[in-house]
């Protein structure tokens, strides 16, 4: 690890955010919402390293950047911040005035001038997709119960069963360079070359996306769309007209995938080595697991509501 220290005492350290998106109205700070980054300006206040504005509104640190901005409802395991710090400011001190829903697990001090936004080489986000296999078979799935337990959700579900292999013959039509533009709202920075895979967990397929940048809601288009091919709603021509130079309707588009399935995976510096801070992810690792286990907890009694009512139609 490089330290990069001024004549202020303090250092240029970058920082690995895990954060539960799905309470707050995106990462960047907005007016009137609550966002993942007034979150951590909130904690550097309560810990003296900006200072405190008026109501809920701090100063930022010098050199203050993250690697991305993520959407209302989209959850991180890898967002990264950077900015000028007291060498004291360890991940596990950072956690001291965060909520649990936001945990900084490992940090990396770098050279000064690094910027968390422009420093990143590639990004990549995962979609995990709720979509029983359309066939039951779960091609990734090697127990004979799991199998079977596939099968029976898409018998219950239809509506979102999907054909792996259709599925992921329309991810491949995304691979390389292509212009985005009519899978985004931005005006520029739309063309892009992508890396794209799935892999099946389950009743879920986990929609792997990594690329340098990613314009606006981008990813989860590019989801929505392979979604509607591998469940015979759409074919995969309608991929190419969508990749094609020619401006595409709005009617004719497609809308982004919901946001809450979204994680930020992973950011790539080529000048950074993070540190791992065991006190910290072991705090980020319970935060996290309580908040999978609550989730499960309600899963489970609108998935009992769900099943009895089945029961009633099918006459068990």
């Amino acid at each position: 690890m490089t330290t990069a220290s001024n004549d202020g005492g303090t250092v240029t350290r970058a920082f690995r955010v895990a954060y539960d998106g799905r309470e707050y109205a995106g990462f960047q700070r907005q007016p009137h919402a609550h966002t993942v980054a007034d979150a951590l300006l909130e904690a550097l206040a309560e810990h003296g390293v900006v200072e405190r504005g008026d109501g809920s509104t701090h100063a930022t640190p010098p050199g203050y950047a993250a690697a991305g901005r993520t959407d209302a409802g989209v959850s991180a395991v890898a967002q990264t911040v950077a900015f000028e710090t007291p060498p004291w400011l360890t991940p596990r001190a950072f956690n001291g005035h965060l909520p649990g829903s936001v945990r900084v697990w490992a940090a990396a001090d770098v050279e000064g001038g690094f910027h968390a936004t422009h420093d990143a080489v590639r990004r990549t986000y995962r979609y995990h997709l709720y979509a029983p296999a359309a066939d039951g078979d779960g091609a990734d799935e090697a127990p004979d119960a799991g199998r079977d337990r596939t099968a029976e959700t898409a018998r219950r579900d239809p509506e979102h069963a999907v054909d792996d292999e259709r599925l992921r013959a329309a991810l491949a039509q995304f691979d390389g360079e292509h212009d985005f533009h009519n899978l985004t709202t931005d005006e520029t920075g739309t063309v892009r070359d992508l890396d794209t895979r799935a892999t099946r967990e389950g009743d879920a397929l986990v929609v792997e996306v990594a690329a340098g940048g990613f314009p606006r809601a981008l990813v989860r288009r590019i989801v929505a769309a392979a979604r509607a091919v591998g469940r015979g709603t759409a074919e995969p021509e309608w991929i190419d007209r969508l990749l094609a130079p020619e401006s595409i309707a709005g009617e004719r588009g497609v809308g982004p995938a919901p946001p809450e399935p979204l994680v930020l995976w992973d950011v790539t510096y080529p000048d950074a080595s993070f540190t791992v801070d065991p006190e910290a992810a072991e705090s980020a690792r319970v935060a996290f697991g309580e908040r999978h286990r609550d989730a499960r907890h309600a899963a489970a009694a609108t998935g009992a509501v769900r099943d009895r009512l089945f029961s009633a139609v099918d006459g068990e």
